[in-house]
């Protein structure tokens, strides 16, 4: 009898260690290869013509500074999360910010950005998925085109959201769903049709329904969620994959195949011009789909919505006040 209820004792305490072990295991699952994304970056950043890569992110940075101005207030400390070759911080104003902070996983790329005149910069290599920056410290967080390629998202807007004082604001820009799905669907359907299976060479990105819920999640008020799409045409595919890899846009995907074959790339190309070609245009048209997004922490001087119940109006009742020109 001892003997039963030791082991049953030794099963329990067994049973609770496995409970409390998978209670502190990590909730998300990592899709991106962080450090190949990394290596990505720093080759890039050492091409010399890395220059000729930068117009999608400078347009996409310069369009992010234009929301960071619509809010009429200067920002003490602000931070620009993977900032790579600075597309947005040479935009930002020192009327605007005082303090600066870039970080991105690439040195290299960190030494090339720049900011503007007057404009107080302090440079960290840091991870997007573990800032570490204080608590209740930052006035204003921006990053764009960057947190795509971050596994756990809802982590990092939990991180950003403790960073930032009450009344603080971040503001971003990511890779919508419909980003190269003219590349996605034209390389799915060759592998289809040579190889009789598909591969993931397009690394999967948020969708915008996903952005609202992630934010309301890491607890944001106040958000404004917008989309845009820029089309940008190219000779052919194989020039628009050329120009992501010297944006260090490739993929960088856990089950990322090793090797594409020339076979189902002339394949892909030839479907690409067939789908999505314009009539009496030699080129291929890409698109991109921007996701931006604003959202603030909450705080004591913030716009508060009325009780329920409080209304004096009913929605009903529309009609009625339309007929009288604005009075019921």
């Amino acid at each position: 009898m001892l003997k039963n209820l030791t082991k049953l004792s030794t099963l329990k305490v067994t049973c609770d260690l496995r409970a409390l072990s998978s209670l502190t295991q990590p909730t998300h699952q990592n899709i991106f290869d962080r450090n190949a994304k990394r290596l990505q970056k720093e080759r890039a950043a050492l091409s010399e013509d890395v220059g000729l890569y930068d117009y999608l992110k400078e347009e996409v940075g310069f369009r992010l500074a234009d929301r960071v101005f619509d809010i009429k207030r200067e920002f003490k400390a602000a931070a620009d999360i993977g900032c790579s070759r600075g597309y947005l911080s040479k935009h930002i104003l020192a009327e605007s910010v005082e303090h600066l902070t870039l970080t991105d996983t690439s040195a290299t790329m960190l030494e090339q950005a720049q900011g503007t005149p007057g404009l107080k910069i302090h440079k960290l290599v840091r991870d997007e998925e573990d800032l570490d920056f204080e608590e209740n410290s930052l006035d204003l967080v921006i990053s764009s085109l960057s947190l795509h390629w971050v596994n756990d998202l809802p982590g990092c807007f939990a991180q950003i959201k403790r960073s930032l004082k009450p009344d603080g604001v971040f503001i971003a820009s990511m890779f919508g769903g419909d980003t190269l799905y003219e590349l996605r669907s034209s390389l799915q359907l060759a592998e289809l049709e040579r190889k009789g299976g598909i591969s993931p060479h397009i690394s999967p990105f948020t969708q915008i329904r996903d952005i609202g819920s992630l934010l309301n999640r890491a607890g944001f008020t106040m958000l404004t969620i917008d989309t845009d799409e820029l089309v940008i045409g190219y000779p052919s595919m194989f020039e628009l994959m050329w120009d992501l890899k010297g944006m260090a846009e490739n993929n960088a995907a856990f089950n990322r195949p090793a090797h594409l074959s020339r076979e189902t790339m002339l394949a892909a190309s030839a479907i690409y011009q067939e789908l999505y070609a314009k009539p009496n245009d030699s080129g291929v048209p890409a698109t991109f789909q921007i996701i931006y997004f604003v959202g603030w922490k909450p705080g004591p001087n913030q716009p508060q919505p009325l009780a329920r119940g409080t209304g004096e109006v009913s929605l009903k009742d529309l009609g009625k006040i339309i007929e009288k020109g604005g009075k019921l």
